[in-house]
């Protein structure tokens, strides 16, 4: 089962929720995780992989230009219909609380969903998510005046998200 994040960062925040994210995932048996950062990533990958997630910072409540440029690429890859099915997670981290998380988690998902993809979000029942997390997928809000990229719950939140995307995938290739 292969996973394949593509993450765009500029101070390290998203990068570090990234490779959370992959530690989580690499937790369920079976995982194979790939991180690429989007200028190292290959759009040529994808159709090889079973969940492909992707994360920016949010700029101004939308996708950072990084991020959205390699998406834009993805457009043969709609026409052949080669990532229908695939399963699909999105994060994102900001600087201040209510820095538009939600809504660039948002429009993050919409390309998935033109792909043809299945979306999963983190559930509030999960311990993690219930006071800290979103519902679309990892959104954290990053300490700005410390050395600490995610905080403590950052790091949970990815960790358990990440996993939850492996453990869906594994489900749904079984059947």
């Amino acid at each position: 089962m292969k996973l394949y994040i593509v993450y765009d960062s500029e101070g390290g925040h998203t990068e570090a929720l990234a490779h959370a994210i992959a530690a989580g995932a690499a937790l369920v048996e079976g995982a194979e995780v790939e991180v690429r950062s989007v200028q190292e990533a290959d759009i040529r990958a994808l159709p090889e992989a079973d969940a492909i997630i992707w994360g920016c910072p949010g700029h101004f409540g939308t996708i950072s230009a990084g991020l959205k440029a390699w998406i834009d690429k993805l457009g043969y890859l709609w026409a052949q219909g080669k990532l229908i099915d695939k399963i699909g997670g999105v994060f994102c981290t900001t600087a201040t609380e209510h820095g538009g998380l939600e809504s660039t988690m948002v429009s993050l998902m919409t390309p998935m969903l033109h792909q043809g993809m299945i979306v999963v979000g983190l559930p509030g029942n999960l311990p993690e998510n219930a006071t800290y997390g979103s519902y679309y997928g990892v959104g954290v809000t990053c300490p700005i005046d410390s050395e600490e990229l995610l905080g403590g719950h950052g790091e949970q939140l990815g960790r358990a998200f990440g996993k939850r995307i492996a453990e869906v995938t594994r489900r749904f290739a079984r059947s």
